[in-house]
This record gives structure tokens, C-alpha cells and sequence, in this order.
């Protein structure tokens, strides 16, 4: 479903913020991407999602090259950042709509998932008020429900959970396995280690632009925690991505 093949990525003063990553995601993967800050890890979703032009090395998506085919790749895709970039001026309905859209949804599904997710997320009485007025989590629970309402083949997260109370936090975790259910992918970064072990069937930990290790999530652990792997294989040093 999502395929790193040596991409890499050095932005313009020298920085190679990325080098020689190649990983592989299948259908059905909820697979944690890991590393400090600093690491890669927002540079390479964002480079997936077609967000961030790349030269070196290759991603595909569903087979397709992101670079010869980015619209046809961005049909499949649905991105959350780890600060959702609103229209503020926007109620949440018209946003979701908009979002609607833009990805051809028909109207009478695209209204049911609405009801659906809104209601689970229990922001259906805010939809109706303008974005800017939302807390972060309400923010963050609207650009959840607008990823979801096209049914993405892959989902891209970067640190999902931050903002989101302990009860979206679960729903969303559910949300991920009926995707993955579905035959969909989930590919995510986050700094919570144990969620991460406890949710992902697959991990790769990044260090310095590098991918350090990658594969089945209990073949890594082992017999330890997520934690210690990590720490043992990463340094404490770096800054943002």
C-alpha cells in the first residue's frame, strides 16, 4: 500500500533531513513510525502524501509513483498533521463538506459518515459553529472525521493521539482497526511507545534520517518493551523534523 523505495531528502542550505529510507507497508498494517525529533519522520510523511517534492529515491502508493502521479496517489491518501491547519473561518459541516467535495463523495454517504463519526467523536452539536471557535481536540477530532468520510486506502498520521482525550484516543485506535479490517493501511508517527507497541503489528524505529529497524512488532520487542529497544537503539539528541 505504501512503499519507500531509498528516499531521501536534503533541504536547501545542505540538511539531509532523510537518507536511504526503504520500508514497506502493506494492507491491512497499522505500522508506527518512531524515532526523536528531528529523526525524519514528519519529512517522509509529508513527502508521501506529496506535501514535500523530493529528487532522490522513490514512494509509491498503491503501485503508483508519487512523483509521476501525485493526484491519482492523493485519491488513496488521507493525511492528518500533528497541528491540523483549519479553515477557521469555516463551520465544521462546511469544511466537511468542502472535503466531501473535493474527493467526489455522493452526498447521501457522505452525510451518513458525518452523522456516524460526529456522533462518535461527540462533536455533532459543534459542527454547526466556526472552526476558529474549537478547542485543539475538537480540531483534531474534525480533521479525523474529514480524513475518514473519502474511506482512504491509506491513512497518514503524524502523532495522532496528541490533543485528543483518553476517550477519542480509544475510538481512534478503534477506528484504525476496522480500516485495517477493511484491507486498508494505517502508517503513523508518534512519541507514545506504548501505544505503539500494544497497537502496531508492525514498527520501524528512524534515527538520524536512517531507518535503524523495521518488521513484526513482537519479532522487535521480543521479550523487552518498545521502550527499551528504543532507547537502546536511538539517541536522546536531535530537533523538529
Amino acid at each position: 500500500m505504501l512503499r519507500f523505495c531509498d528516499f531521501s531528502k536534503t533541504y536547501k542550505g545542505g540538511k539531509r533531513a532523510v537518507d536511504g529510507l526503504s520500508l514497506h507497508v502493506e494492507a491491512g498494517d497499522i505500522y508506527g513510525f518512531i524515532g526523536h525529533n528531528g529523526a525524519g519522520k514528519t519529512t517522509s510523511l509529508k513527502a508521501a502524501c506529496g506535501i514535500l517534492d523530493f529528487t532522490e529515491g522513490n514512494i509509491y502508493i498503491g503501485g503508483i509513483s508519487v512523483k509521476d502521479d501525485p493526484l491519482a496517489t492523493k485519491k488513496m491518501t488521507a493525511y492528518i498533521p500533528d497541528n491540523p491547519d483549519l479553515y477557521e473561518f469555516m463551520t465544521g459541516i462546511a469544511y466537511l463538506n468542502f472535503i466531501g467535495d473535493i474527493y467526489g463523495v455522493p452526498a447521501s454517504e457522505r452525510n451518513e459518515l458525518i452523522r456516524h463519526y460526529a456522533t462518535m467523536f461527540e462533536i455533532e452539536g459543534d459542527l454547526a459553529s466556526q472552526i476558529g471557535s474549537y478547542s485543539h481536540g475538537m480540531k483534531q477530532k474534525l480533521a479525523i472525521i474529514s480524513a475518514l468520510i473519502h474511506k482512504p486506502k491509506l491513512l497518514v498520521l503524524d502523532e495522532p493521539f496528541v490533543g485528543l482525550d483518553p476517550k477519542a484516543a480509544h475510538l481512534l485506535k478503534q477506528v484504525f482497526a476496522e480500516l485495517c479490517e477493511s484491507g486498508a493501511a494505517i502508517f503513523f508517527s508518534t512519541h507514545v511507545l506504548e501505544v505503539a507497541q500494544k497497537l502496531c503489528n508492525k514498527i520501524a524505529i528512524i534515527k538520524g534520517g536512517r531507518l535503524v529497524v523495521s518488521g513484526k512488532t513482537d519479532e522487535i520487542v521480543g521479550d523487552s518493551s518498545l521502550e527499551e529497544v528504543f532507547l537502546e537503539l536511538a539517541d536522546v539528541e536531535g530537533g523538529d523534523a
